[in-house]
């Protein structure tokens, strides 16, 4: 699969098929995930790799518990749109993998990370892309669960204190690739035009594509 067609391709999958994933297909994409580019080569990640099913139950309990807070945000039919969405594939991905970030890796002074401590951070969110689009070119979808309290999740799996727990991600062959992400597909959200959000120069100045013509 070329790039591109990744990127376009990805989506944030909920709902997977039983079969579970090749071990060399998971080695391949979590080796994509820990080359992705760091700020100071500093690789602040780790990965988790959980299959076991009684702690998948007790994660999916915690995102009930968080998902119904959430659902308190809305009211009317956005309320009840929110209640129809399937937001977790948690149980039916046979694989999940939880991703971390050890902000001391390689010490205080990490360089290009002194003037944006948040770096290490961001950093790892790259990786998590990297692991994305490799799933994708595989024909392994992923899905990632932010309805999570991390404080509640990290003691499941013996994450330290300081060590930051980024993302759950659900990960399995999908039942499909739909040709539009979900939310948008079911009118929660549109994206936006690239016009809109790119500007030319300074904040809010008007950008277009041929603007350097």
């Amino acid at each position: 699969m070329e790039l591109y067609e990744a990127i376009y391709g990805r989506r944030d999958v909920r709902r997977f098929q039983a079969e579970q994933i090749a071990d060399d297909v998971l080695a391949r994409i979590l080796d994509a995930a820990h080359h992705a580019g760091s700020v100071g080569f500093m690789q602040p990640w780790n990965f988790i790799v959980v299959r076991s099913l009684d702690v998948r139950q007790q994660v999916y309990e915690l995102f009930t518990r968080e998902n119904a807070r959430a659902a308190e945000n809305y009211t009317g039919e956005r309320r009840e749109l929110y209640d129809s969405l399937k937001l977790a594939g948690i149980l039916e991905a046979p694989v999940s993998v939880a991703v971390t970030c050890d902000r001391s890796r390689n010490g205080p002074a990490v360089l290009g990370k002194n003037s944006m401590p948040e770096m290490d951070l961001y950093s790892t969110c790259c990786a998590i892309q990297n692991l994305w689009l490799a799933a994708r070119s595989e024909g392994i979808g992923v899905g990632w669960v932010s309805i999570l309290d991390p404080t509640l999740v990290k003691p499941l799996l013996g994450i330290p204190d300081d060590i930051v727990l980024v993302a759950w991600l659900c990960l399995g062959i999908p039942v499909q690739f739909d040709d539009r992400p979900m939310l948008e597909t079911v009118g929660w959200e549109k994206r936006l035009p690239l016009e809109e959000v790119v500007f030319a120069e300074r904040w809010q100045e008007r950008w277009a594509a041929d603007s350097s013509k």
